[in-house]
């Protein structure tokens, strides 16, 4: 084993001393009854309840949903984001017309608009993935919009040279040279939805892991609330993942990832 690798597998081992120390202590005062069990549950109680949770089935069949609540709202989401920055920044009309509207849009909180959504859409999954679909837009749209404009203008003068139609040029040059961005906006927008997921499970949910949080919170159960909020960051980490994953693939062409994967 080289000394390189050695150094890498001590630094990839020192990452995890912090976290492993601090299970130990929330261990330890939890044990001592620093911690009381109402404030906060100990690491061991919350990993029991955990599997109990898991072979019961009550936290697959709840994750289930909010997974659901997330993609649909991600679904509409990322497809308004894309459809709005192509038509903002393929066309100089397109940006007059819509680039003022989000730009007023991205200075209101989406969660503001929960009371209004609610009024409008009632309290049923509607207004659950409606504001996750109203905060994902954005960030796919000005990202894309972004990289759009931000294509190479001699890229571009070189496929009007070779004779390339706009619909061509587009196709094959300021689409690729906006994924870059367009995957930065996707991004966010996973991690966006999650949050949103946080709060719009609050509005009368009768099932998901909002309404495990707020069942667990009338019982003062905080095991139970540590694992679903453990659920929520597990979430995050693998929409990050997949992310990366998708640019390892999509964008594999650029030097810095070769180099990376080699």
């Amino acid at each position: 084993m080289s000394q390189h690798t050695r150094r890498n597998g001590f630094a990839w081992g020192a990452r995890w001393l912090s976290p492993i120390a601090f299970l130990l202590v929330w261990e330890a005062g939890s044990r001592t009854g620093i911690i009381p069990a109402r404030t906060l549950a100990a690491p061991s109680t919350v990993l029991s309840t955990g599997l109990e949770m898991l072979w019961s089935g009550e936290l697959p069949s709840n994750l289930l949903v909010s997974f659901w609540r997330i993609a649909l709202g991600l679904g509409f989401g990322v497809t308004a984001g894309v459809v709005l920055a192509l038509a903002a920044g393929l066309s100089r009309k397109g940006e007059i017309a819509l680039d003022p509207l989000m730009q007023i849009k991205r200075t209101i909180p989406t969660l503001a608009l929960t009371p209004l959504f609610i009024v409008w859409f009632g309290i049923g999954e509607t207004p659950k993935v409606a504001l996750i679909a109203f905060a994902c837009t954005f960030p796919v749209y000005l990202n894309l919009y972004s990289g759009i404009r931000s294509a190479d203008v001699r890229l571009l003068d070189a496929a009007r040279s070779f004779g390339l139609s706009r619909a061509e040029q587009v196709w094959h040059v300021i689409l690729p040279a906006a994924l870059p961005s367009l995957l930065v906006g996707l991004r966010y927008a996973l991690t966006i939805s999650i949050l949103v997921l946080v709060v719009a499970e609050q509005i009368n949910a009768s099932a998901g892991l909002g309404y495990l949080v707020n069942n667990a919170r009338d019982f003062m159960r905080t095991d139970v609330i540590v694992v679903c909020l453990l659920v929520y960051a597990a979430l995050g980490l693998a929409a990050d993942w997949l992310v990366r994953a998708i640019e390892g693939r999509a964008l594999a062409w650029r030097p810095n990832l070769v180099e990376q994967a080699a």
